[in-house]
């Protein structure tokens, strides 16, 4: 497994570590939070299904877990003289932000024990010293906001691998069956003739040459597909850019079982020759 990068998110408690996390997540990283530090190499050890699916690990560690600052070095090292790619980002930030964090949040810090604050926050600080000192990347999170900080440790995630290509999911439905709420386009085909008031199509679905060809052969769908795949085309590239790991186009027309399915499967067509990961899924046709 040692192919795969592996960041471990450490430092302050409050500075910022679940947002770094769902910032690697979204990078398509493999995240475990909290993850004890005798586990890692076990983990490490184990078999990947798809390792397609993942382009890195990420594990927040931190001092929580009352041995890590007394194993961590060892494990470490003996990660990499087994050429585990093995980075470490410590994030922290003032101390006077860290109060206000935990003021606003009322979650109690580690080592707290649920009485003086500063002495905690102070005590982490000397216990993580050396950790800091050997970390990849050091950030100061004071000044971030949450948007901020998960823009930046994103930044940090794609540089550390080869990128995979965004995913892309074309998506047909029929509204009377319900509305979508994960997607990240979509549009309502209903205003094409519809098959279904053709007794010889009516029973046949979207994928049938002859309902495609009623839907497709005519001057609103060809204007429609026209004006909709150059969307696209201009849309596409900005979401790669903005690093989105997800993209779902939906289509919808009444059933979900002619119109959408064969618009569907026309705008899959045409993005799937650009050499995209694409897929397509119909999740109302056998309704």
């Amino acid at each position: 497994m040692y192919k795969f990068a592996i960041h471990i998110i450490t430092g302050l408690s409050g500075s910022g570590k679940s947002t770094a996390i769902a910032a690697f997540e979204d990078a398509g990283f493999y995240c475990v939070d909290n993850m004890p530090i005798d586990l890692l190499p076990k983990f490490l050890e184990l078999p990947v299904e798809k390792p397609s699916e993942i382009t890195g690990f990420a594990f927040v560690m931190d001092i929580r877990e009352k041995e890590f600052p007394a194993k961590y070095h060892d494990i470490f090292e003996t990660l990499k003289e087994n050429s585990y790619k093995l980075k470490i980002l410590f994030l922290e930030a003032s101390e006077d932000i860290l109060l206000q964090r935990y003021s606003q949040t009322r979650r109690h810090h580690p080592l707290s024990h649920h009485k003086n604050l500063i002495n905690g926050i102070r005590s982490e600080k000397k216990q993580l010293g050396n950790l800091r000192k050997t970390a990849d990347k050091i950030i100061e999170t004071s000044n971030y906001n949450t948007h901020e900080l998960k823009s930046a440790i994103f930044k940090i995630a794609r540089e550390s691998i080869k990128i995979a290509p965004m995913r892309i999911n074309i998506l047909s439905f029929g509204f009377k069956y319900g509305i979508l709420h994960d997607v990240d386009l979509i549009v309502d085909v209903r205003f094409l003739s519809n098959p279904f008031f053709v007794p010889e199509l009516k029973h046949l679905s979207g994928e049938n040459k002859k309902v495609s060809n009623y839907v497709l052969d005519n001057d609103q769908a060809g204007i429609f597909l026209k004006k909709y795949l150059d969307l696209l085309d201009y849309l596409i590239p900005l979401y790669e850019k903005e690093g989105k790991s997800y993209l779902t186009i939906a289509l919808g027309c009444t059933g979900g079982r002619h119109r959408s399915v064969a618009i569907a499967r026309r705008v899959y067509e045409k993005i799937a020759k650009q050499n995209k990961r694409i897929e397509i899924t119909h999740r109302d046709i056998d309704q």
